[in-house]
């Protein structure tokens, strides 16, 4: 449950990955000039759906190639930004697995990391991560 403060706060919309490994880790990435790892995925293109910008997100910041057909839908939710004080972001979440794929940061992700609740008190972890699916 969010501070009520966190649902009025200026939002920005995503799409985002649950992507797990085969011990049920959280597949996270940092971004260039931020210090919470966060789940793959961003904001949309201009005529986009959600499944349209992870599948780009995916391919751009990852170099992994998923279909629209493998992504399963896990709803939207709400958290307050990582990276962006006093906003929040709306994320429409979707499941998918790469077992037969090896993420590379790519773009603007420096560094891409396998993590489970253990490691939230190692590095920080994104809101919307740590809050709803941290634990597989």
């Amino acid at each position: 449950m969010l501070p009520s403060d966190a649902a009025s706060a200026p939002s920005i919309r995503v799409s985002a990955a649950v992507i797990r490994d085969v011990d049920g880790r959280l597949l996270l990435v940092r971004k260039s000039g931020t210090t919470a790892f966060m789940q793959p995925g961003g904001k949309p293109e201009a005529g986009e759906t959600p499944a349209e910008t992870l599948v780009r997100e995916l391919r751009e910041e990852l170099g992994v190639e998923v279909d629209l057909a493998d992504l399963r839908s896990l709803g939207v939710f709400r958290a307050d930004a990582a990276n962006e004080p006093g906003h929040s972001v709306v994320a429409d979440v979707f499941e998918v697995s790469i077992s037969d794929q090896t993420p590379v940061a790519a773009a603007e992700i420096v560094e891409v990391r396998w993590a489970a609740r253990a490691d939230a008190e190692r590095v920080e972890i994104a809101p919307l991560a740590a809050e709803n699916f941290l634990d597989g």
